[in-house]
């Protein structure tokens, strides 16, 4: 068994590969702070509790762009379930060429996404992850990661708004009926909402302009997609266990013939 763990600026999404298949994804806040003791404790009984034998895990692979963390978090994981993790990172094998000024800056978790989204869909392909951050990465045909365009994730537009302006609440985000709002709370769930598919669109159309293929497929993950995708023509695929399936195919990648 296969313990694949990311761990995004929000939360840390974790699942269990077996023969092909998943058990989770469970997840925990990533902010607050935590001792190896308590992470292992925590991750040791989560697993216990859904079914998962941990002395039969073989390995862990770890995807993080939280850095301040994770001393305490592979302790934990050494102390807890005897297993050294892999961590993604510079050395790992992914077969991704990364055409970045930097290739160091990268995040883990967007070179995970975009292996995965290659190896299962294909390429030219667009990977949206609506996270903390919204990434959109373009891949070639040639698996090249050439392209990178972050803003600022849904959550975060709307902590902004209501956390500096005192007239105006903080509130769920969904999709209203109408984006023909009449009262505060829809007004504000109208201009995220569907300012944000028009953001997707509008990026997506001007990244398939600049390669000139209008062809080129979109597989989003992250779990604000699930509002967007179904709002828009222009995502293909969605996948919410696109990083977990990612972490699978470069642990096999690295270390199954």
């Amino acid at each position: 068994m296969l313990l694949a763990i990311d761990i995004g600026n929000t939360n840390i999404t974790i699942g269990v590969w077996s023969d092909g298949n998943l058990n989770g994804p469970w997840r925990m806040t990533t902010k607050q702070p935590r001792t190896s003791d308590e992470y292992g404790l925590f991750i040791k009984n989560l697993l216990e509790i859904n079914g998962v034998n941990t002395a039969h895990l073989e390995a862990i692979i770890v995807s993080s762009v939280v850095p301040n963390i994770m001393y305490s978090f592979t302790r934990a994981l050494e102390k807890y379930l005897g297993l050294e993790p892999i961590i993604v990172g510079p050395g790992t094998k992914t077969g991704l060429d990364i055409k970045a000024e930097n290739p160091k800056e990268v995040g883990a978790d967007r070179i995970v996404d975009a292996v995965a989204a290659y190896e299962i869909y294909g390429g030219p392909i667009i990977v949206i992850d609506f996270g903390t951050a919204t990434t959109y990465d373009v891949v070639s045909e040639k698996f090249e990661f050439i392209a990178a365009i972050t803003s600022p994730g849904i959550q975060i537009s709307a902590d902004a708004l209501w956390s500096r302006s005192a007239q105006l609440p903080n509130i769920a985000i969904r999709k209203p009926r109408s984006i023909m709002a009449r009262n505060t709370i829809t007004s504000m769930q109208a201009g995220l909402v569907y300012g944000y598919i028009g953001q997707v669109e509008y990026i997506v159309q001007k990244i398939k302009e600049e390669m000139d293929n209008f062809n080129v497929k979109v597989v989003a993950t992250g779990g604000l997609g699930s509002i967007i995708f179904p709002e828009t023509k222009v995502i293909d695929e969605y996948d919410i266990l696109l990083t977990l399936k990612g972490l699978k195919i470069i642990y096999e990648k690295n270390f199954k013939g």
